[in-house]
């Protein structure tokens, strides 16, 4: 096994790494309270500026359309340049975006084309700043300390997420929603200042490269070449659309049809997002020792909604599968974030989270677009229970692979730079021998 260099220790890295962690869980703590709240905000916007149902699917579109389209491109320019660099320009262009669309709807001269460019610049900036925020979150923590540091800063990222939206909704009720829109480029602003102090001192500079394609080739062969990540991405463009397409278009049609209108899948939604902290403060708790043994098992629990929904469930009941739901999805969460903190090689980072995004979101849209022609086919609470099915299907399949039920907890730290150990013919004989 090669050994690291004398220099540095892993002492002096615990001040920057705990320094770098607080920035960065305030700044997306500031930056989920008002982005959550501007999502609302922007849909009346549009509708009070004369436009429909369908003027708002047109402006989420857009928004769509462009993470789609350059996340790759901004996973490879954040493992090429300095990741908080990449972060601040993707903030700053928030902001400006957010700020001259506030403007515009608060001086009443907004039309949906410009809603639609503002909206897409978002998109844009969000599609280099996210793979740059996760190889950056991930750089900035120890690997013993890596689970329950993924746990604390989903719970924030939740809790802000559920703030912001009840925050949002009210003040939309009290004033203008260009306000919140301000708001939200203000937050944008402060997010940015709180990241350009990240200290990146502790890791290593970026060697040139061969070009943008030859970095994305090096990210596709790290994805393809770990049979674990590959199956988990693939398992998650499934499930993502599949949840997608039963949450976003069904879920409000069966609350609408049999439980009474919107207020019971607020409950339900409510529900969820309790869930999600509830969940994210357990894995501050359990560490399982086969990371992702334990997160696809709980990945399981997500046809629930579907079939609930399909059945339907009374509300009470529709809660608490939602709340379940909320719970599990943390649980896989958690153990996927520390799975690819101790696998991958830190240079890789933004990349590999780049292309794991990509699987996640690719299907939605046509999941979305296809759920109404699927009902009208085959159904609704057949439809849902296709979905249900679905969700077991594939995630029984990436049981199927060895590297998913191997895969264990290292008890070792791995230091931001040291070299990786070398491969041994043990390595090679083992089911998850060479994974980083």
């Amino acid at each position: 096994m090669t050994t690291a260099p004398a220099s540095p220790s892993p002492a002096p890295r615990s001040v920057p790494a705990g320094r770098n962690f607080g920035l960065l869980t305030a700044a997306a703590i500031i930056t989920s309270l008002g982005t959550n709240g501007a999502l609302i905000a922007a849909a009346f916007a549009v509708l009070e500026s004369g436009g429909d149902s369908g003027d708002v699917g047109l402006v989420a579109a857009a928004r769509t359309a462009p993470l789609v389209l350059f996340l790759l491109i901004g996973g490879a320019v954040a493992d090429r340049l300095p990741r908080h660099r990449v972060m601040v320009a993707a903030n700053t262009l928030n902001c400006v975006s957010q700020a001259v669309f506030a403007w515009l709807v608060l001086t009443g001269g907004a039309e949906l084309w410009q809603m639609m460019l503002l909206t897409a610049l978002c998109g844009t900036g969000q599609a280099f700043f996210g793979p740059a925020a996760e190889g950056m979150l991930m750089s900035s923590v120890d690997g013993e300390q890596a689970a329950r540091a993924f746990a604390f800063f989903r719970m924030s990222m939740h809790g802000a997420a559920i703030g912001g939206a009840a925050l949002g909704g009210a003040m939309i009720a009290a004033m203008d929603p260009g306000w919140v829109l301000a708001i939200d480029a203000a937050a944008f602003a402060v997010a940015g200042v709180l990241r350009a102090f990240l200290d990146v001192s502790h890791i290593p500079a970026r060697l040139p490269g061969g070009g943008l394609l030859a970095d994305l080739r090096e990210g596709w062969q790290e994805v393809v070449g770990r049979p674990w990540l590959w199956a988990v991405v693939l398992q998650f463009s499934v499930v993502v659309a599949v949840v997608g397409a039963a949450e976003a278009v069904y879920g409000p049609l069966v609350a609408r049809d049999e439980l009474g209108g919107a207020r019971p899948w607020g409950f339900a939604l409510a529900a969820f997002g309790v869930g999600t902290l509830g969940g994210a403060l357990l894995m501050t708790r359990w560490k399982p020792r086969r990371l992702l043994l334990a997160g696809t098992l709980c990945v399981f629990p997500l046809a629930l909604p579907s079939a609930g929904l399909a059945i339907p469930l009374p509300v009470v009941g529709l809660c608490a599968v939602m709340f379940v739901t909320g719970v599990a999805i943390e649980v896989f969460g958690v153990s996927w974030m520390t799975a690819l903190h101790q696998e991958i090689p830190e240079e890789k980072l933004s990349r590999v989270a780049a292309y794991d995004w990509f699987g996640s979101v690719a299907m939605v849209p046509l999941a979305t677009a296809a759920a109404g022609p699927v009902e009208t086919l085959v159904g609704r609470s057949e439809a849902l229970w296709g979905c249900a099915a679905l969700i077991v299907l594939v995630t029984a399949g990436v049981l199927l692979v060895p590297d998913v039920r191997n895969l264990t907890r290292r008890s070792t730290v791995k230091q931001i730079g040291a070299p990786e150990p070398a491969r041994t013919s043990a390595d090679a004989e083992s089911p998850v021998g060479g994974l980083g």
